[in-house]
């Protein structure tokens, strides 16, 4: 079921109305095209406000008092299906014929290297439970339900969502992005224990040496 779809059959015309309208929509405009009242429609309205699915917009002028008008936020609007998978897993699959999976597993490798190193990474010497929770909420807030747990003596990271995961089941390398970006953004090695899409009931996570230590290291 999509988020929208839990939403009430009226606050799902709401919202689809909104969607179709372009400088959004009144609280009359609304009664006239659910054909409710005015007051279930304040109350709807009301509702999806609340939730930070919806919002008041530049009044209109009417040739009086200005209408208030209301419009989707951009959460509101990320409720409505988008097919990303198809594209991405066409673009993947063309990578792999024209450059071979090796070289396909490298590019990911680096786009999570860019997108990771964009995060403020910690310090070398920041404890390294800190740096697990600081890895889990960086994961949490793009989608992957991600926890810092404790395993015996260490804390790790587990991530409930796969937000890769028809791809991921398609194209196992793109688990090699997430590693990559986890690497750049914690500064740390990244170890993949458990994998929800190789049957795992999460994706866990264990933090090892620092990066920078390993590549120094292999120098000497």
């Amino acid at each position: 079921m999509t988020a929208l779809k839990q939403l009430g059959a009226t606050q799902q015309r709401v919202m689809r109305q909104l969607l179709m309208g372009n400088e959004g929509g009144t609280v009359e405009s609304l009664c006239a095209q659910l054909r409710i009242s005015h007051n279930a429609v304040r109350q709807h309205l009301s509702a999806l406000i609340a939730r930070d699915y919806v919002e008041r917009s530049q009044s209109r002028p009417s040739g009086g008092r200005p209408t208030a008008c209301y419009r989707l936020t951009e959460t509101g609007r990320a409720l409505f299906p988008r097919n990303y998978d198809t594209i991405a897993s066409a673009l993947l699959a063309q990578l792999s014929a024209r450059f071979g999976e090796a070289d396909m597993e490298n590019t990911l490798r680096d786009l999570g290297r860019v997108l990771g190193s964009r995060e403020v990474a910690p310090s070398s010497d920041t404890p390294l439970e800190e740096v697990v929770q600081g890895l889990a909420q960086k994961l949490d807030a793009l989608g992957y339900e991600a926890v810092p747990a404790r395993h015996g003596e260490e804390w790790q990271v587990e991530a409930f969502n796969c937000v890769f995961h028809a791809l991921a089941r398609e194209h196992p390398q793109v688990c090699k992005f997430d590693l990559a970006y986890m690497e750049a953004a914690s500064g740390r090695r990244v170890h993949h224990m458990e994998c929800i899409v190789r049957g795992g009931h999460v994706c866990r996570f264990r933090l090892g040496a620092l990066v920078a230590n390993e590549k120094n290291d292999g120098k000497r």
